[in-house]
């Protein structure tokens, strides 16, 4: 993160939940920028981020259960807007003194809650006239995705409870004074059919983050960004003919322009013509210079008889380096005496990428990614990523 930058981050906490990247794609819809973070991470690093807001994410644990994930000390007490989700919703109502338990009827799948805006007779909170923040505006009976067995029968000290279902007594409680709210369901699935709306008024309302985080912005600062890291160096950009590369190279050239020759790797895997159309294609659209490598014989003859998947993406991952280190020596040797060598290796890694492959401080490891986890370590290139950060 630059020191000083024009939007806010929302940090989304992973409990090892399967929509976590959901959660950081449906904030990123509202036009604020997010980024995923684990629930291991201390209260001092997530707050040396920033953040405009937290959100606590979904998980498979029971609170109540010995080892079970748990808020980081302090994350309530730090005045950061934060929202509860499922699990991270159950967390932070046990961590306040709510009380969180087993329930007789499960709830997966379409439910339909009820709103009550100023919270129900009894509800732990003094002030019952409290409107809901989340809801507001809102149908007072709306179809949400459940999916949980656990769930909160009381709510904390200083909570409106503001949602009901058959089932779950507090299906959403907020306690705006603390900027804590959390919901039982999932407001980032489509089939919550107000989820979006309930996310937008946290992150505006309940939060005041500013929807400023759009594509204009982010191409921009992406450009700066890369001619700062370049400067007047030579780079290269590994393109597979797919999206993402090409879009990498397409902002790398209008940030340095000439100094970038992208490289196409041939390695034998490829459909039929499709070296040749990249070729033509590419160079046609975009005028960049393009650097072809045949590599299909060191390719296949790294793969034979390797069996397993992640060795795969390993072998894969070194040989496009080995690759792009030959390229970038003929470049130079092309160059002749003026010849300078490249430093960097443009590559169009996405957030998810990073995220699966360990990389990023999110989930845990699910696969390497040969631009990500993939590459060996003896690596000289410096790289640019100008998409790292989107999905």
């Amino acid at each position: 993160m630059p020191a000083e930058q024009s939007f806010d981050t929302v940090l989304v906490v992973d409990f090892g939940a399967q929509y976590a990247q959901l959660i950081a794609r449906r904030v990123r819809e509202c036009n604020v920028f997010s980024e995923i973070v684990p629930s291991t991470m201390p209260v001092a690093e997530m707050m040396a981020k920033r953040p405009k807001a937290i959100i606590l994410s979904g998980g498979p644990s029971s609170v109540y259960e010995d080892g079970a994930p748990a808020a980081p000390a302090g994350l309530f007490e730090t005045g950061v807007p934060t929202l509860g989700i499922c699990y991270g919703f159950q967390v932070m109502a046990q961590a306040l003194g709510g009380l969180v338990e087993n329930s007789d009827v499960a709830e997966y799948g379409g439910t339909t809650v009820t709103v009550l805006p100023g919270g129900p007779a009894g509800s732990s909170r003094l002030d019952q006239s409290l409107e809901s923040v989340l809801f507001s505006g809102l149908p007072a009976e709306q179809s949400v995705w459940m999916s949980h067995r656990d769930s909160c029968s009381t709510a904390p000290l200083g909570f409106v409870v503001t949602a009901t279902s058959q089932v779950t007594p507090v299906a959403a409680m907020e306690d705006p004074d603390r900027g804590l709210y959390g919901v039982q369901f999932h407001p980032e699935v489509m089939h919550t059919e107000h989820g979006q709306a309930v996310l937008r008024r946290f992150l505006y309302e309940a939060a005041g983050c500013r929807p400023n985080w759009t594509m204009v912005n982010i191409a921009e600062e992406s450009i700066e960004a890369v001619r700062a890291q370049i400067g007047g160096k030579r780079v290269i950009c590994g393109l597979s003919g797919g999206v993402d590369s090409a879009v990498a190279a397409a902002l790398v050239h209008r940030a340095v322009g000439d100094q970038l020759t992208c490289v196409f790797v041939d390695h034998g895997l490829l459909r039929k013509g499709e070296a040749k159309q990249v070729e033509q294609d590419f160079v046609a659209a975009t005028g960049v210079r393009l650097h072809v490598v045949d590599a299909a014989a060191e390719f296949l003859s790294a793969l034979t008889g390797v069996t397993d998947p992640e060795a795969k993406r390993k072998i894969i991952g070194r040989e496009f380096i080995r690759a792009f280190e030959r390229a970038a020596r003929e470049i130079t040797e092309d160059a002749g005496a003026h010849g300078e060598s490249t430093e960097f290796l443009v590559q169009g890694t996405l957030y998810p990428d990073v995220v699966e492959s360990g990389g990023g401080t999110g989930t845990a490891n699910i696969k390497s990614h040969h631009n990500v986890g993939g590459l060996p370590d003896d690596l000289k290139f410096r790289l640019v990523e100008p998409l790292r950060s989107l999905f």
